[in-house]
């Protein structure tokens, strides 16, 4: 029985991710952000989740009780986003962020998105 794994790495638009973890309760991602690619702005319904910035610079908007607002993150920041808080990560540097949160992976509404992937509102 072979419990070591290496995870599986998934190409975006934006860069890639490894997924490391992923079980009933939780999931290990770490995002590979290139250099001036953003996500999406989105929000999750369920998921809750947590990030650290690990390497490079980044800055994340986000929205709390209806104030948007812009942060820049520097290795070792941390920001836990609940359900329902609007957010997007944009890289100003080439930066790997490491996510944990609950196992929701389809659980994304996309408001804006660079990619063409926003949900439509006809």
């Amino acid at each position: 029985m072979n419990l070591l794994t290496k995870g599986t790495t998934i190409d975006k638009p934006w860069g890639h991710e490894l997924l490391w973890a992923h079980t009933e309760r939780y999931v290990g991602k770490v995002l590979h952000i290139k250099k001036g690619e953003s996500l999406s702005y989105q929000y999750h319904r369920v998921k809750d989740e947590t990030i650290r910035l690990l390497a490079g610079s980044m800055e994340m908007d986000v929205e709390v009780d209806g104030q948007r607002s812009k942060l820049s993150l520097t290795p070792g920041d941390c920001l836990h986003i609940v359900p329902g808080m609007k957010h997007r990560m944009t890289a100003v540097e080439d930066c790997d962020v490491l996510e944990v949160s609950t196992p929701e992976l389809d659980d994304v509404v996309r408001l804006e998105d660079r990619y063409g992937r926003a949900e439509r509102r006809d």
